[in-house]
């Protein structure tokens, strides 16, 4: 995995490119000197948490040819005050699956096992702040 950062203006502004050609940008705050034309790095960590577990749950609900019609995966969190560096404390993440055939043990399972076993990123985050979920199908909590 290779990962290039190019700085595009005299603040901190860089556009991060990855082996594919896959650009996205990332910026600080206008708080701290930035313009906030991009998604600011603790924002990515986020992204990547929602993506990865994202692919583990319709992986392994593919897997059970189960049919997603809908999928929405929103993701807030809190961090450490006053302190350097700033980490996360909390994570809640909220997974809200759409599909008239989709089994609620299924969808409750697949997130569970991508939480607590696959993804990645969530064992990462998890050294350092409590992750909390919860899964939805057809707006109701399972």
């Amino acid at each position: 995995m290779k990962i290039n950062l190019n700085r595009v203006d005299d603040a901190f502004q860089f556009e991060a490119e990855n082996e594919d050609g896959k650009i996205i940008s990332i910026d600080a705050a206008e708080a701290i000197g930035g313009g906030n034309n991009g998604v600011r790095p603790m924002q990515l960590l986020l992204m990547g948490l929602g993506g990865c577990s994202a692919i583990d749950v319709i992986n392994i609900l593919k897997k059970q040819k189960q049919v997603i019609e809908g999928f929405v995966v929103e993701i807030n969190a809190d961090r450490f005050k006053d302190v350097e560096p700033s980490l996360f404390e909390n994570i809640k993440i909220d997974f809200k699956l759409e599909g008239e055939s989709l089994s609620d043990k299924k969808v409750l399972r697949a997130v569970k096992l991508s939480m607590e076993k696959y993804c990645s990123v969530s064992a990462i985050l998890e050294k350092t702040a409590k992750i909390d979920y919860n899964a939805y199908l057809n707006g109701v909590k399972l």
